[in-house]
């Protein structure tokens, strides 16, 4: 593949790079003083607005592994895939309503800092060499992967390398400043990738409807998507009957139907919006309001994701099947959104490539200040130097910020994790699945039960890990295919696979029944647990508003899809 930039390309993207280099240092010494004690450094001191926080975590959220994952999953399976951001628009109004009066009320800054409070210090620490495993060797060196794998097919070819180095340094540029570097960069990041991403799905669009003969009209183009593909507007996968073909059996295992809204989706999306460092730092130095705000706008960006990430997919797949899009070589799921950036005129590819760019590095960014704040907060200065100054420790978190990204650039560099396999996406979701079940239970009981016990959170945490590897890879040789808890069913490499939202499902359930067991042989209430009260969840007028124009937009989708 050729060079399929142009100057005025170049020239955008350029513009693209100054503007949010020149804001972030400015904001780095808009009060005339660094980032030098740890509550700034690390949590922005409460400083970001409620359209900041909206819009840090989704520019955080939306990174490389939808772009270019999501993406190829939409060419492969269709509108189904959109359930990831559906679904994560009504959890988000869960963590809103529920998880952030808990978090905001008793001063949690950290997800280790909650374990340790409503539990103690070994659950705490388990959890945070879980999570720092997590995030940088699925989630940093994918989205290091994905990213430089796309830019890298735009420039031609033979520059891989380049374009990961080049990508790591822009986001540590931004991530030494700060989460309030982070979080107010992040507002110009998601305008780049609103309005960038909108504008590749609408020239997507129009392409369709030019190549059918219908002219330059984005809508003509989406009623030729509805009609010459029909099978890619389904939200659920039926169950594959005897004989069914092998690309409707993929297509259920990475999304098992209805079955997946029983609790494996839920999970999935609960625990990384609600238990999930991450993202949930972007709200834990604000108030209440302000963090409510914040969270339940970022749902409602939510809902337009899958027109920018997922539907470009679909486009990839019509135009590939009629013979449309040679630049697709071997129909490869993952250089599905690449292919289609190679259609769009002068200008408005440097648009789309600075609108991935964005993506990959604002998630690169929040992803190693997340790294940063648990190694620093929670490992550092409880275990290893306890009398570390506010100094010390914003200059530890900076070092931790660079020995990540060092380390996801090695792992990635000839990828050494096996990221092209499954494709991107399916790569994310498989690997943070095997500790979801664990994490999301211990959080959601020691939230809502008082009597869950220390012993039963370090036990539920490693039975959901045990659990999760068992169904994931033992339990069809132990039990078979075909049971009364699963149906597995046979995978491209011809062996029996149980659908992994399915695992995720039974590995939560019985860990839950195995915490409550222990904790029933405890005190009725431990001296640990939070105090709840009912005004803690109450809602503003506004907070209604938006919460239920979500709802009335989800259901709608799901009417109009089933």
């Amino acid at each position: 593949m050729i060079n399929q930039l142009v100057s005025w390309d170049y020239i955008v993207f350029i513009a693209y790079f100054i503007l949010v280099s020149c804001y972030g240092y400015w904001i780095y010494h808009k009060k005339g003083k660094q980032a030098t004690n740890t509550k700034e450094f690390f949590l922005a001191e409460g400083s970001l607005t409620w359209w900041a926080i909206g819009a840090s975590i989704i520019a955080s959220n939306i990174s490389a592994e939808q772009f270019i994952g999501m993406s190829g999953d939409g060419f492969f399976a269709g509108i189904a895939v959109a359930v990831y951001e559906w679904l994560g628009a009504v959890a988000l109004i869960i963590v809103a309503v529920f998880f952030m009066p808990v978090y905001l009320k008793n001063k949690i800054y950290t997800m280790p800092q909650f374990l340790k409070t409503r539990y103690n210090g070994t659950v705490a620490l388990i959890m945070s060499v879980f999570w720092l495993f997590l995030y940088i060797f699925v989630n940093l060196t994918s989205i290091l992967y994905l990213g430089a794998l796309a830019i890298n097919g735009l420039l031609g070819g033979g520059y891989f390398h380049i374009v990961m180095i080049v990508l790591a340094c822009f986001a540590l540029f931004i991530t030494l400043g700060g989460m309030k570097v982070i979080g107010y960069t992040d507002v110009i990041q998601v305008a780049v990738l609103m309005f960038g991403g909108l504008a590749t799905t609408y020239m997507a669009l129009t392409l369709v409807s030019e190549k059918f003969g219908l002219g330059k009209d984005a809508v003509a183009g989406f009623r030729v998507l509805l009609k010459d593909a029909p099978d890619h507007f389904h939200m659920i996968f039926p169950k594959p009957a005897a004989g069914a073909s092998q690309l409707s059996v993929n297509k259920y295992l990475i999304l098992p139907g209805i079955t997946m809204y029983y609790a494996g989706q839920w999970i999935n999306n609960l625990n990384y919006f609600g238990c999930n460092q991450y993202i949930t730092q972007r709200a834990l130095g604000a108030n209440l309001p302000t963090a409510r705000n914040g969270i339940l706008f970022a749902g409602f960006l939510k809902l337009l994701m899958p027109v920018i990430v997922m539907l470009p997919g679909i486009v990839a797949w019509v135009l590939y099947k009629n013979g449309m899009l040679p630049q697709l070589v071997g129909g490869h799921k993952d250089e599905a959104y690449t292919a289609i950036l190679s259609f769009l005129p002068n200008g408005l590819r440097g648009l789309s490539i600075a609108a991935l760019t964005a993506a990959i590095v604002a998630s690169l960014a929040g992803k190693a200040n997340s790294i940063s704040t648990i190694f620093t907060l929670d490992i550092y200065k409880k275990y290893i130097n306890a009398g570390a100054d506010e100094k010390k420790m914003v200059w530890t978190g900076r070092l931790a910020i660079l020995a990540a990204m060092i380390t996801a650039i090695l792992f990635t560099w000839k990828d050494l994790l096996g990221i092209s396999g499954d494709g991107g996406y399916t790569f994310i979701q498989k690997y943070t699945g095997y500790i979801s079940p664990g994490v999301f239970a211990t959080f959601i009981l020691g939230m809502f039960w008082k009597r869950t016990t220390g012993t039963a959170a370090i036990t539920g945490i490693v039975a959901g890990f045990i659990l999760s590897v068992f169904f994931g890879q033992f339990a069809v040789t132990v039990f078979g295919h075909e049971t009364w808890l699963w149906s597995a069913f046979v995978n491209s490499r011809g062996v029996y696979e149980i659908p992994f939202f399915i695992c995720m499902g039974w590995s939560f359930f019985f860990t839950v029944l195995i915490m409550v067991g222990l904790s029933l042989a405890g005190p009725r209430i431990n001296p640990q647990a939070f105090n709840l009260d009912k005004e803690m969840f109450r809602l503003r007028p506004g907070n209604w508003v938006l919460i239920v124009f979500i709802l009335l937009v989800f259901s709608a989708l799901y009417v109009r899809f089933w």
